[in-house]
């Protein structure tokens, strides 16, 4: 799938050439030519004939971004001083940092705040430990924990090259819910020292957002960790991805005046989020569903059957399907992927039923071309921010922690999960509502207060 120009691939060329004539636009010229979209420019004088211009520019990759400096360099005149990668300048330093709450300014804020008047808030946590979502840190952070073992798309990548990622969730913590996030990057994929290095942390965080684990070790650790631990465990992997699917998918539904409990399911995908996704689509009581993976369907006739593969095959494809994908979309009214690019073509999607909904969400290349899917599907979904309907996580995991956090939650049920992804697609009004919005976007101002309110209510429910 061709790609387009993208701010995530910015460069800045700082450059110079001859004043006066036609320079500036002679570069603006090269870089369209070249395929990019200049973005800004920024001239200031370097001398009595000579101007320095900041070049900014948006480009497909890095490869294209080199492409651009060639063709700039290519004008007549023109000299190149330095090209800047704008992400990377976002990233110098990290993108996160601590401040303290309290001022410092003197002595007696000193002794509050530090020896000898902290053993007082100390020694009262000691006798009643409760007192320390109270009294400290606790009751608004949220550890962010990896192992490097599936980063984004990037695979195996280990802990140093997953902190910019973790860093860039604990920044949306705090963006779009408030919350203090801290990376903790583990430099093990061993599962029983994840567990045990995640419990000994624990005292000092009131929840744990597991981020980038493999499956199906992810799911271990996810299930012991919320046996032994007293705060909410989320793998946002998971429990994200399904939130924000099955908010979409009741919002599809509306558009197409379908009811999840009568409509067919093919799903691609068995892994972390695809089993998480088809929990919850079952709990919010979807019943006819087809789970396929490299091999097929999913079915209990299967030889190769692990524990987690084993469960979807008991509680789904009722029907003993035992083909192939493509045969699993034929008659579906809904297609969900997470699995990999690719794997479907529009003429697969045009054997759905009518009123079909496509989620494509394989990232950044879905399972099918958007394109070709919008051809024959009412509404089609993808995790991309450069088509409609982008299936994001942020959308889910700020105000889920949120409303875990202030109704003190000691757990996550999937109660709360659904009535995160009600209100997620309550957001979305009437009015709003269409085959190309079925999901807010995740700058909805209302979007991080009604999930939390409703987490917190489920969760003050649940005691």
């Amino acid at each position: 799938m061709a790609t387009v120009p993208s701010v995530s691939y910015s460069i800045t060329v700082r450059l110079e050439v001859a004043a006066g004539g036609k320079a500036v636009s002679q570069l603006t010229g090269a870089v369209e030519q070249a395929g990019g979209i200049v973005t800004a420019l920024d001239l200031t004088p370097a001398g009595h004939d000579r101007l320095r211009i900041d070049v900014t520019c948006a480009t497909r990759d890095t490869e294209h971004a080199q492409e651009i400096v060639d063709a700039l360099e290519q004008v007549d005149g023109v000299t190149i001083h330095k090209v800047s990668d704008r992400t990377f300048l976002m990233h110098l330093g990290g993108k996160i940092e601590m401040q303290s709450k309290v001022p410092l300014r003197n002595r007696d804020e000193l002794s509050m705040a530090y020896t000898p008047g902290v053993a007082r808030v100390s020694l009262a946590i000691a006798r009643n430990p409760d007192d320390v979502r109270r009294l400290t840190v606790k009751r608004n952070s949220v550890a962010v924990v990896t192992d490097g073992s599936a980063v984004l798309g990037l695979g195996n990548i280990g802990p140093e090259a997953a902190l910019p990622v973790m860093e860039g969730k604990a920044a949306l913590f705090k963006r779009f819910a408030g919350i203090d996030a801290w990376p903790i990057c583990l430099d093990t994929q061993d599962t029983d020292e994840l567990v045990r290095t995640v419990q000994i942390l624990a005292p000092a965080f009131g929840g744990i957002n597991l981020e980038d684990i493999s499956a199906p070790r992810c799911f271990e650790v996810e299930r012991r960790l919320r046996d032994l631990l007293d705060i909410p465990v989320f793998h946002d992997d998971q429990h994200g991805t399904a939130i924000v699917v099955l908010s979409a998918l009741m919002n599809a539904m509306r558009v197409v005046g379908k009811d999840l409990a009568d409509v067919r399911v093919t799903m691609a995908g068995a892994g972390a989020a695809g089993t998480a996704v088809l929990k919850l689509l079952l709990h919010a009581g979807v019943k006819n569903v087809v789970v396929c993976d490299y091999r097929g369907a999913v079915h209990t006739g299967r030889d190769d059957l692990d524990e987690s593969l084993r469960w979807i095959a008991e509680n789904t494809n009722h029907e003993g399907y035992s083909g192939d994908l493509r045969g699993a979309v034929r008659g579906a009214d809904v297609f969900i992927g997470v699995s990999a690019p690719g794997i479907l073509t529009g003429e697969d999607i045009a054997t759905m039923n009518e009123g079909s909904v496509v989620f494509a969400l394989a990232n950044p290349d879905p399972e099918v071309d958007p394109a070709e899917a919008r051809e024959h599907a009412a509404v089609v979904a993808t995790g991309r921010s450069d088509y409609p309907n982008q299936i994001n996580n942020v959308l889910a995991f700020p105000g889920v922690f949120r409303g875990l956090l202030d109704a003190q939650s000691r757990t996550v049920t999937q109660d709360m999960l659904l009535a995160a992804a009600r209100a997620l697609a309550e957001v979305v009004t009437d009015k709003e509502l269409g085959p190309n919005y079925i999901v807010p976007s995740v700058f909805h101002a209302d979007v991080a207060h009604a999930v939390a309110a409703a987490v917190q209510q489920a969760a003050t429910e649940a005691r």
